[in-house]
């Protein structure tokens, strides 16, 4: 499946690092891109760097609130700091109903022994997001992918595997096709949403590896 080129997509909380990355890439391969910000002004500032950055054979990038970011996108990418997952969520139920709603966030810990994964009561990040959001087609990906490698102008190819969690069929095919934009990625279905909580667990030991090996690991799944 070819992602459409009609189809936009917003990504809240794009100007944090992992947002700018997938912005990014995603309009360096033609995608219509609205990032979200608290502020639009800091949205719009992050936008034009990017268009600059990927040029005239990108996509367009914009910038808005993360409330008129949700109501722009067809798709919609949340990834923000885990502390403000539930509260934006929350406050967006309305912008995001009848959307497909792609959910970036790890709930992390970080201590003197390294990164963990945090308790979440609705299981994980991805359920939390599929229990408020009612009325949408929640799924979860790009949990693991280097925010440095994405950001990084320098780097042609990102050589890793994204997990697709869902239980819509027609959704995780269309951002497996969304991941397979990017040159380099493969988007893998991962299974139900309600195993979502190991890969998000797992960008712990990525980051555990990379502090060790100094590198930016990823995930590639074997004889698929």
């Amino acid at each position: 499946m070819t992602f459409p080129t009609d189809t936009v997509v917003a990504v809240l909380g794009g100007t944090g690092p992992q947002g700018r990355g997938l912005a990014r890439r995603f309009a360096q391969a033609g995608v219509t891109v609205v990032l979200g910000s608290r502020t639009a002004d800091k949205a719009e500032s992050i936008a034009a760097e990017l268009a600059e950055a990927t040029g005239a054979t990108g996509g367009a990038v914009t910038g808005a609130s993360n409330a008129d970011a949700a109501a722009a996108g067809d798709v919609v990418l949340v990834v923000v700091p885990w502390d403000g997952h539930k509260e934006l969520l929350e406050s967006l139920r309305g912008p995001l109903a009848g959307k497909i709603v792609v959910d970036c966030v790890n709930p992390l810990g970080f201590d003197k022994q390294g990164p963990f994964a945090l308790a979440v009561e609705e299981g994980s990040a991805t359920q939390q997001a599929a229990a408020i959001l009612t009325e949408s087609r929640v799924l979860g990906a790009f949990h693991n992918v280097s925010a440095v490698l994405l950001e990084d102008p320098e780097v042609e190819r990102v050589e890793t595997d994204v997990l697709v969690l869902g239980d819509d069929r027609e959704a995780t095919d269309l951002v497996q096709s969304l991941a397979d934009t990017i040159p380099g990625v493969r988007g893998v279905y991962g299974g139900r949403i309600r195993n979502a909580h190991q890969v998000e667990a797992f960008t712990a030991n990525l980051i555990a590896m990379n502090r060790r090996y100094k590198a930016h690991a990823g995930v590639r799944i074997t004889d698929v």
